[in-house]
């Protein structure tokens, strides 16, 4: 496979400190290729460079073998580079249709001309089994089917380079089976992909090409089928890190808070985001509160601190 683009020695600081150092990546045409690294090494800086929110201040971005200056994602969005942001970039009061068309709206005579996107937006849906009906408002929708209005966006627009910033980091185990899937077909059908994660379990299973940024620097770039994730894991952090956690059972004493029949409902749009929830945590325990992002976890710790007021039922500490 030829390289659709390579970044040649980017670097990038801000205000003295360096985010990127001298780093360089080369996507080949058709494969999913991971960015992985921990939290501040540099991946999503890399690519807003590549997406024109950032401007390089050092390096090269070559596209099919021609050097390109990209300054803003409309020149992004002209050599066929997409991105879908860990923080989706939709208007929650607007439908499926109307985000997707955003800032490239198909007049007629000064007249908004629906039809014709309504059908392409359907026959894209249809193609890839997203399931997403245009006329739906964002709002109502779920965070799994907000990924896909904002894969359908980069579709729609004709997309030959697709970035994923930390896709799965919202998703539900099973909407992370389905997020790769979609990946894979994409790849099949000669989309380039680039996805930033620091889940090596992703990488194993959809990535063909692995480059690992540590500190701002570039470790390097390995194929995915012929290294351990103990391997990645070492050239992501620098040292051998132990998958196998020795835990001892453990031994709680007395019940030191109790939440019985907790509400809380939004005075926005009156959602219930805490909803009748009641459970117990003991002296010398670790309570996990586990939930994908936007279901109430935030509400909850608010609401036992004293940050929020509960609509109805008890918080106790003894």
């Amino acid at each position: 496979m030829s390289n659709i683009i390579e970044m040649i020695g980017i670097t990038k600081t801000f205000s003295g400190i360096t985010a990127n150092d001298n780093i360089t990546l080369r996507l080949k045409k058709g494969e999913i290729h991971a960015l992985l690294g921990e939290n501040g090494a540099g991946k999503t800086t890399l690519m807003n460079i590549l997406f024109g929110l950032y401007k390089l201040d050092k390096g090269s971005i070559i596209k099919n073998g021609k050097n390109e200056q990209i300054n803003s994602p409309t020149d992004a969005q002209k050599l066929g580079i997409g991105m879908v942001h860990q923080h989706f970039k939709l208007v929650h009061n607007f439908t499926v249709l109307e985000n997707i068309i955003l800032g490239e709206e198909p007049v007629k005579n000064g007249i908004l001309s629906l039809n014709s996107v309504r059908n392409k937006i359907i026959e894209l849906s249809n193609r890839y089994k997203f399931n997403i009906e245009p006329d739906s408002i964002v709002s109502e929708i779920t965070i799994g089917m907000q990924q896909r209005v904002e894969i359908l966006k980069m579709l729609y627009r004709n997309n030959e380079i697709l970035i994923f910033d930390e896709p799965t980091a919202v998703l539900t185990p099973q909407e992370i089976d389905e997020l790769m899937r979609i990946m894979k077909n994409l790849a099949a059908e000669g989309k380039s992909i680039l996805f930033i994660t620091h889940k090596l379990n992703e990488i194993k299973t959809a990535a063909d090409r692995c480059t690992v940024l540590r500190n701002g620097k570039l470790v390097g770039t390995v194929d995915v089928e012929s290294v351990s994730k103990e391997k990645l894991s070492e050239m992501m952090t620098g040292r051998n890190l132990n998958f196998k956690i020795e835990k001892t059972p453990a031994q709680p004493g007395d019940v030191i808070l109790k939440v019985e029949n907790l509400n809380f409902a939004s005075k926005i749009h009156g959602r219930a985001l805490v909803n009748n929830a009641s459970f117990e945590v003991c002296a010398n325990e670790i309570v996990c509160i586990a939930g994908i992002d936007g279901n109430g976890q935030q509400e909850l710790i608010q609401l036992i601190t004293g940050m929020l007021k509960p609509d109805s039922g008890s918080i106790n500490l003894t």
